[in-house]
């Protein structure tokens, strides 16, 4: 028979939140690795939050709140809240009760500007990947290493000349006036951006327009593909590579044995010379451009090297990390940061990183 379609609510409603999401959600193994991670960082929660005074938002529900913003594409902290205020999946993640009311999303901001301050989020990914469980799905032996930008929260006119002398022509006048650049030599060195200094005028490659961006890197081992380090430095030209030395000291990579997967953009012999006395084997992709003179650039690599099956295995298994960048730049919402400072865009960066390792994670430990 057909049901009624009865308009007034229920007066009472017994809901366990428990029972609402199914057995087999994915969510269900990403928050018992998130809450694992986090029962980790409690000393360093301790040491952010004072003793006294009014409580706030507790740290550990604003992380898995930020972790579904990441999962779910939330472009704004606004919206996140008012996700949380109906949706009894994101409620039951986060750990609020169904009669408990979501934050506002101004005090959000402001307790997560606090977890900004510190060094939270390569933690968050530190002790993620230190769990048991986990530490076995990571190789030992062979990694990647590549570099993306990220956009800045910057427009191109804040891009003035430092001291504030040689600025082109405005037309009209107010806050976004018209402004004229043609003509104008604009450089890194001459001009630097008023609403944030840290962002650099950069182009990842030869053809594409500059913009006002920063270098996000990443390390990942290749068996499974997770993110073990990630970084991100101000965009210059030799910013991936300067970052790649610091992620393989970061991670301990100096011993024998140790191969490191890259594009041709690191076929260079300062970079090839350092992982050698680092003693890490160079599996980085052969360089065979045309120089500007019209004479072929000669390749670090030798060609007995590139010739070997650990060779080619590195450079099929390096695509993963692009595949890796792709997901936090669009699904996570870094392909233009929201935020400000080289500081904080890494943080960022690296919970984003962390996020792209939960989301694989529940498959690899289901595949033991």
């Amino acid at each position: 028979m057909r049901g009624l379609d009865e308009r007034a609510g229920a007066l009472f409603s017994y809901v366990d939140l428990e029972a609402r999401v199914r057995k087999d959600h994915p969510l269900r193994a990403i928050r018992t690795l998130a809450n694992e991670s986090l029962a980790a960082l409690e000393g360093d929660f301790n040491a952010i939050y004072s003793p006294v005074g009014r409580p706030s938002i507790p740290p550990e529900m604003l992380l898995r709140a930020m972790l579904l913003q990441a999962f779910y594409s939330i472009r704004s902290e606004r919206q996140l809240m008012e996700r949380i205020e109906f949706d009894l999946l994101f409620r039951w993640f986060v750990g609020l009760g169904v009669d408990d009311p979501a934050w506002d999303h101004s005090s959000f901001s402001t307790n997560r500007d606090r977890l900004l301050d510190g060094e939270i989020a390569a933690k968050f990914l530190a002790v993620l990947l230190a769990q048991p469980k986990v530490k076995r799905l990571l190789s030992s032996e062979h990694f990647s290493v590549d570099g993306t930008l990220i956009e800045a929260w910057a427009s191109m006119k804040s891009f003035k000349p430092k001291g504030g002398g040689g600025e082109p022509p405005s037309e009209g006048g107010g806050r976004n006036a018209m402004t004229d650049f043609k003509g104008q030599k604009r450089s890194n060195g001459t001009h630097a951006s008023t609403t944030d200094p840290d962002a650099r005028l950069a182009r990842k490659s030869g053809g594409q327009s500059s913009i006002m961006a920063y270098a996000g890197h990443g390390l990942m081992e290749n068996r499974n593909g997770l993110i073990v380090g990630a970084m991100v430095t101000h965009a210059s030209g030799t910013a991936e590579r300067d970052a790649a030395l610091d992620l393989v000291d970061a991670c301990g990579l100096r011993r024998a044995r140790v191969t490191l997967g890259a594009d041709k953009g690191y076929d260079a012999a300062c970079f090839i010379g350092a992982l050698w006395r680092r003693d890490v084997r160079a599996h980085v992709a052969r360089h065979d451009a045309l120089t500007k003179t019209g004479k072929r650039r000669r390749s670090l690599i030798s060609p007995k090297v590139a010739r070997g099956a650990p060779y080619a295995m590195s450079q099929r298994r390096r695509k993963l990390i692009e595949e890796a960048f792709g997901w936090i730049k669009s699904i996570a919402g870094m392909r233009k940061t929201k935020l400000r400072g080289l500081a904080k865009v890494d943080w960022a960066f690296a919970f984003a990183a962390a996020a792209y390792n939960l989301v694989r994670l529940p498959k690899l430990l289901a595949a033991q």
